[in-house]
Order: C-alpha cells, then sequence, then structure tokens
C-alpha cells in the first residue's frame, strides 16, 4: 500500500492498521470517516510509530488514543 498518497483509502487502512494492533475495544470510536486529508500526515506519523513498535503499555496507549481524539473532524 502506497500511504504517500493522500486518500479515504488510506486513512481506512492505517485507521484499521492502528485498531487492530492496539487491540482496541472500543472500536466504534474511531472509525476512517472521522479523519479527513488535513490531518493525514499526523496520522500517518502515529500509524507509523504504532506499527514500529512491539508492544504498548497503558499510558502509551492511553496518549495514542487522546491524539486520534485530536485529530477527529468536528
Amino acid at each position: 500500500m502506497d500511504l504517500t498518497n493522500k486518500s479515504a483509502e488510506n486513512v481506512e487502512f492505517m485507521i484499521n492498521a492502528i485498531k487492530d494492533k492496539l487491540r482496541m475495544v472500543n472500536v466504534g470510536a474511531v472509525k476512517a470517516e472521522h479523519f479527513d486529508g488535513e490531518m493525514y500526515e499526523e496520522l500517518k506519523d502515529i500509524y507509523e510509530m504504532v506499527i514500529g513498535k512491539d508492544s504498548f503499555s497503558i499510558s502509551e496507549m492511553q496518549a495514542i488514543a487522546a491524539e486520534l481524539g485530536n485529530l477527529r473532524k468536528v
């Protein structure tokens, strides 16, 4: 997948990968349609950080979830 292109498909791919990797319980709270192209680079940075780590502490998971919440469209 070429994540250099800003597209709805790429946003959905990254969100799903983040949710899978973090094993998020409330998956309905984070949906691809909650994000737009303006925050694409920030979302990609989070995606790359999450995919690059093997495990996460509870506080790291909370921080990631909070940051995803900050990126959501209003």
